[in-house]
């Protein structure tokens, strides 16, 4: 049985949902439809311009979840240049960043790695 999706952060959302080609009725055009993980993975590695590594942070996932989700991408993007078809923007297994703040399951390092601290004895030296 495959590994389920780990939830992946997006700290924005696309401002527009749907892009095609001009001049032809959205009912003829095939559709691409990009994930909202895909399209945080663009925004961050070529619009803002993080590298791979920080954009995994920023996502809560590993780099090379990063690599495979900017792969997937540019593929549909690339696709629907050269084929002339629809893009939709949507779904996918993401969860918003202002949502996740609050019990630190998204980005910056906030609920990754290891488990760092002692429950127990507060004057318990850490081995770390």
């Amino acid at each position: 049985m495959p590994r389920p999706f780990k939830n992946r952060c997006i700290n924005a959302q696309p401002t527009s949902v749907v892009y095609k080609p001009a001049g032809v009725p959205a009912r003829q055009l095939e559709w691409v439809t990009l994930a909202l993980d895909e399209f945080e993975t663009i925004r961050l590695l070529d619009h803002v311009g993080l590298d791979q590594e920080k954009a995994a942070v920023e996502m809560g996932v590993s780099r090379p979840t990063v690599t495979r989700i900017y792969a997937s991408a540019r593929k549909k993007i690339a696709d629907a240049i050269v084929n002339g078809q629809a893009i939709c923007i949507e779904g996918g297994p993401v969860i918003e960043a202002s949502v996740s703040r609050g019990y630190g399951g998204c980005g910056r390092g906030q609920g990754r790695g290891r488990h760092r601290h002692r429950h127990g004895n507060p004057n318990e030296q850490s081995s770390f």
